[in-house]
């Protein structure tokens, strides 16, 4: 048979938008099959140690029933920014997305990424944002099907030289993650510039940035160690920063199913999807920093007297957004202290 141009072309085409995971037969054929949308590279430890991890885990739970396959590194089309809206609107069924890439559209879960707020460990995070989800985040994430949320461990400061005090921040151009995270290096003197984390790389080697702020887990994915030699801890709980996350899917997609599969979706939801997501950042942390270490760059520990100063400098930010979560009908204050009694009953578990 002879093929023609465009055949060739379609072809091609179908191949370059394959999902990074291809499955072998399963115990019946599929009856749902649905697209997960994700921005990170495919040896991303989220792609491989958590979503594709759970999505076999739902898959081999529905006998064979639901398939998902996996398009990571915007493979589907727009940008990270975009992805939450590409749940709702069903050009994904499910994606993984932080609500930071769209600043002050999800204004309550910012509570847990106000600076000195969360935990150094994931999984407590975790734990605490998906029961603050479940009592405080109906409304606020009523456009998609939540299937769980999830906040990382302890962000760092990686930059091109070295930061041991706030005078070393001082006009420092760092890639921030989240609005308050932004806010909270500017408290402290940094030229913080917004960026989804696709960008960072080549931003860090076309030095169009000096450095940039995520946990460790993310480290290896974007070759932050290969790209700047310095690495700024901030000690103990409460920690300088987290970000938000969450894996969402379209609701006409979910209530499309019949109650035995919502059942084993549910089932791999909420708690037990949100637990599963907070161990991989915390083992990873220990993983890459020490990979790290072997490289040879250099960890600064901020010593205590110095991290009180950050913390210091940073709390008018937690001011203002209180204040603004309040002119939007909402008493911050008292979703603060919600956040912080999670975090000490999950601290302590």
């Amino acid at each position: 048979m002879t093929l023609t141009r465009r055949q060739i072309i379609k072809a091609a085409g179908a191949a370059v938008a394959m999902p990074a995971i291809l499955r072998s037969g399963s115990a019946q054929a599929a009856e749902f099959t649905f697209k997960m949308h994700h921005f990170l590279p495919p040896v991303a430890n989220g792609h491989s140690k958590f979503l594709a991890p759970w999505a076999r885990k739902v898959e081999a739970e529905s006998n064979g029933r639901i398939k998902i396959d996996i398009f990571p590194a915007m493979q589907l089309g727009g940008t990270p920014p975009q992805l939450f809206d590409q749940a709702r609107d069903g050009v994904a069924d499910i994606v993984w997305t932080l609500p930071g890439n769209t600043p002050g559209r999800f204004p309550l879960i910012e509570a847990f990424e106000l600076p000195f707020t969360a935990s150094r460990k994931a999984i407590t995070n975790s734990k605490a944002l998906q029961d603050y989800a479940d009592a405080n985040l109906k409304d606020e994430f009523k456009e998609v099907h939540p299937i769980c949320f999830w906040a990382h461990d302890h962000g760092l400061i990686h930059a091109n030289k070295q930061v041991s005090t706030m005078d070393d921040l001082k006009g420092l151009k760092l890639r921030f993650p989240t609005r308050l995270a932004g806010e909270a290096l500017r408290a402290l003197g940094v030229n913080a510039i917004g960026m989804p984390i696709p960008q960072v790389p080549e931003s860090l080697a076309q030095r169009v940035i000096d450095g940039c702020v995520v946990p460790w887990e993310v480290v290896p994915s974007i070759k932050v160690q290969e790209l700047v030699k310095f690495h700024t801890e901030i000690p103990g709980s409460p920690t300088f920063y987290t970000a938000t996350f969450i894996l969402a899917m379209n609701k006409a997609k979910y209530a499309a199913l019949p109650a035995d599969l919502k059942a084993v979706l549910d089932k791999n939801s909420g708690q037990a999807a949100a637990s599963m997501a907070g161990q991989v950042w915390d083992e990873q942390a220990v993983v890459v920093s020490d990979m790290v270490k072997k490289r040879g760059n250099t960890i600064t520990t901020l010593t205590p007297e110095e991290a009180a100063r950050w913390r210091k400098a940073t709390e008018p930010v937690i001011a203002g957004w209180v204040n603004a979560v309040k002119d939007k009908g909402h008493d911050g204050a008292k979703l603060l202290e919600s956040v912080k009694a999670l975090l000490a009953k999950y601290e302590s578990a």
